[in-house]
């Protein structure tokens, strides 16, 4: 399986990157943004750390972001995406949140 790529953004700034591969999720905040005056944590359950977090399953706090209910049929069938495929309806969703953090796919990695 190819890998899926996104950038993480949080008010704007580019804070890190959301990957999937065969071995699952992984989280790694920019080290730019570790140093930038007043970073924050994208979440509660992703701390600020040089350390990448890894996850079999899609992490709850990005999860959380993909709409759900009527929201969720609209995307699914607009997109043709599998409820099940998380990262896809992130990727398609989730550009513009409502909040701080916004995903921002980066095509094609290996």
């Amino acid at each position: 399986m190819a890998g899926r790529k996104a950038e993480i953004k949080m008010h704007e700034k580019m804070a890190g990157w959301l990957t999937e591969d065969e071995e699952g999720y992984h989280f790694v905040y920019d080290d730019q943004y570790l140093l930038s005056e007043s970073p924050e944590a994208v979440s509660l359950t992703l701390p600020l750390t040089h350390i990448a977090f890894s996850s079999k399953v899609m992490f709850p706090f990005f999860d959380g972001l993909i709409p759900e209910g009527w929201l969720l049929d609209i995307a699914e069938k607009n997109w043709k995406l599998n409820s099940r495929d998380r990262m896809g309806l992130l990727l398609a969703c989730c550009k513009d949140c409502i909040g701080a953090v916004s995903v921002i796919e980066i095509p094609n990695i290996e």
